[in-house]
């Protein structure tokens, strides 16, 4: 099931961000996701965040502000099980228009959005981690 987080569900959600962000970015040295983690729950909290549940456990969420997707988190155990593609596919519903970034090194990620239709746009730098990002977009051509 998918709905809208509520504030009892921020500590289940950190849970997975960091998790997540450990393992799927194994190239960033993992001090800098537990440095970031306050800001990130700050922002977190004020951001539209759709979580997954099964059976009452959040195993995944999405992160939005306005039309960017600051991130699709899935607890490791649920990966490659269709979560993240369930979360998108919701929020295609409710956006005409989607774009975020991605570490290019990311690859597993990067494949997923082009497989969602998005197509990139540019490359950057992160000023944060000097990692190589593709700014991404999303268009419903059906609206």
């Amino acid at each position: 099931m998918i709905r809208a987080k509520n504030d009892k569900d921020i500590n289940r959600i950190m849970e997975i961000w960091i998790n997540t962000n450990i393992k799927t970015h194994s190239f960033i040295d993992e001090s800098y996701w537990r440095k970031n983690f306050s800001i990130a729950k700050d922002m977190i909290s004020e951001s539209e965040i759709y979580v997954y549940e099964i059976n009452g456990e959040i195993v995944g969420f999405i992160g939005l502000m306005d039309y960017y997707i600051a991130g699709i988190f899935v607890d490791c155990r649920y990966q490659s099980k269709g979560i993240g593609k369930e979360l998108i596919d919701y929020i295609k519903n409710i956006k005409k228009q989607l774009n975020l970034n991605v570490y290019i090194k990311n690859s597993r990620a990067v494949d997923f959005y082009l497989r969602e239709g998005f197509t990139k746009l540019e490359e950057s730098i992160d000023d944060n981690t000097n990692e190589c990002e593709y700014k991404m977009i999303w268009k419903n051509n059906k609206r």
